[in-house]
Formats: C-alpha cells, structure tokens, sequence
C-alpha cells in the first residue's frame, strides 16, 4: 500500500498521542507541574534582543527535545562559505552593503527544512519584518509544517548590557563566549579551531541602545502577528528562564524533554501502520463472530431457513463468491 505524506503524518500523530496514554502519572508530571496535551512537534521561532541568550537557549532545547537549530545567521554563513548557489548571491549583495533579499532567506530556510528530516525544530534571526513573517508562514503550510509557539525572550537592559561588554566571538564560525558564564578554555582563543576571538565593533553602550530600540520596534508587530500562539518570558538570566521555555513547550505541544521524544516519522508511521493492521483484524474477528451468533439465532427461529442459507452459502463459495 503506498501511503502519502497526510497519511504518515496522521500514523504519526495517531502513534505519539496513543504512546502518551500509556506514561504513568509521573512520567506525564516530571518536575512540571503543567497538564500534558495531545503530543505535537516542536515548530518554534525564538525572539531576543541581543545579548537575551537565544543562543544558550537554543543549546538547551536542543539537547533536551532533539530539536534542530536554524539560525538565518548560521545558515547565511554556511551557505557563503560552501560557495553554494545562493551562498554566492548573497554574498555578492553583502559585498555591495545590500541586505539579503528575504526571497532569498526564505530559499534557504525552505531548502533546509526539506533536507534535514527532523519534526522539531526551531527558528532564530528570521522573520524580522512582517512581510517576511507572512512570506515565512505561507512556506511553511506548503511544507505542512506550520509554526506553533513563538517565544520572546525579555531580559532587563542593565543586564545585557552587562553580558555584551563581556561578549567575545569567534567570527568565522560565529561561535560567542562570555567571560562571566561561558568563557573560552584558553583567554581570546577559540575552544574549536585555536583561533583568536574578537569584539564586535558594536559591542558598546551607545550602539546598544540603539539596537535595542530597533529592536523592540521590529518586535512588537512580530509578537502582534503570531499573538495566538506567542508567550513573552521574563527572567534576569538563562537559568531563570528556560525553566519557563520547557514548561510553555509542555503545555501547549505535549513534548516532555528527555522522556518522549518523537521517534523518526519512518519508525512510528510503521508502528502506526502495525497497530492498524491488529485493530482491522480485530474488527474482522468480531464481525465473524456476529455473524456467527446471527446465524444460530435464525437457525432457532426457523430451521427450514437456516438450511436454505446454509445451502446457498456453500453454492456461493464454492463458484468463488463472497
């Protein structure tokens, strides 16, 4: 039997909800003190300011629901450094101090959820505007995979201020360290390639003031637009915060971290497919057994009758019918 992609999805959604029934009650709480609904993948777009720790905790949900990370930063860089097709355009704009076209964005952010296989996944850098977020939503229903939860982390201004004075990169892989909770192994050197690190020329109070007015502008209409289906999470560092994430996450998707997470749409669509097979037999099995007990009932009711069924069913199967 061929099955299409609605129907693994459905096999899929039909197996995750089934196995969520079967966890005990303290499986379903874990340290959350949140009910648990129907089981969905994680589709987010995390919002911050810069220096509100998006990156940390992106990490986190990453080791902690398997999610993929896609970051239109990372992504962009990527793609200009493999000379890739759209690498190359978007290289050739940035070289003229022109901003990416968002066609061009959305092209790889397309490319990259095709490829990569993995129900959950998370969003940063993009959309920025709301033409971009509608351009953005709109691919998203062709590749059926709709966002359902958006997340704005909010981190009060002293604060990251703080964290952005002590902020080192390693720009060729975009790799950030901090001196208070993240600092590199060796001083100004990258854990990975030995390289030295460096400060973003815009790593200053007066730029980040500005930055941040930017982006509160930009943010405001995103969180407007996704209102159905976006939180705000307040909290003065990542430790306070994520508790807050995994417990959204909990509550509005099902997804419990470290405890049930969704298998390959391959594994469960067959799993779904198997219990569909056993539930058809099932229901064979008791409709033979009806039609049995009809049978016996019109056997007592007239005899006479009964043989003529009886006859007739033998004539029947044995010219190959029904």
């Amino acid at each position: 039997m061929f099955l299409t992609r609605r129907h693994i999805f459905s096999a899929v959604r039909k197996a995750t909800t089934t196995t969520m029934t079967h966890l005990n009650p303290c499986q379903k709480a874990l340290f959350h003190d949140c009910p648990v609904n129907e089981l969905q993948p994680l589709r987010l777009l995390l919002l911050g300011s810069p220096g509100s720790g998006k990156g940390t905790q992106s990490n986190r949900l990453q080791k902690n629901f398997g999610v993929a990370h896609l970051s239109s930063g990372d992504l962009l860089r990527r793609n200009i450094n493999q000379k890739t097709t759209a690498g190359l355009r978007a290289s050739d704009y940035m070289a003229k101090g022109q901003l990416v076209p968002d066609e061009l964005m959305l092209s790889l952010i397309d490319d990259e959820l095709t490829l990569m296989g993995n129900p959950n996944w998370l969003l940063d850098g993009f959309p920025r505007t709301i033409l971009q977020a509608k351009a953005l939503d709109s691919r998203l229903q062709k590749l059926t995979q709709p966002l359902n939860l958006v997340i704005n982390l909010e981190v009060p201004e002293d604060v990251i201020l703080e964290r952005i004075m002590d902020r080192w990169v390693h720009i060729p892989s975009g790799r950030v360290y901090n001196l208070s909770y993240n600092p590199p192994r060796v001083p100004n050197t990258d854990d990975v390639t030995g390289e030295p690190l460096s400060k973003r020329p815009d790593d200053n109070p007066e730029v980040f003031r500005v930055r941040m007015q930017q982006y509160k502008d930009m943010c405001a209409p995103i969180l407007d637009h996704y209102s159905s289906i976006a939180v705000t999470l307040r909290g003065n560092t990542s430790d306070e915060i994520y508790p807050q994430i995994e417990r959204e996450i909990v509550n509005r998707l099902g997804l419990l971290p470290g405890v049930l997470s969704v298998p390959s749409t391959t594994s469960m669509a067959a799993a779904a497919v198997s219990r569909h097979k056993r539930e058809q037999q099932q229901r064979q099995t008791t409709l033979g057994e009806k039609q049995h007990h009809q049978r016996k009932r019109q056997e007592k009711r007239s005899p006479l009758n009964a043989a003529t069924m009886s006859d007739n069913h033998t004539e029947s199967a044995a010219a190959g019918g029904p």
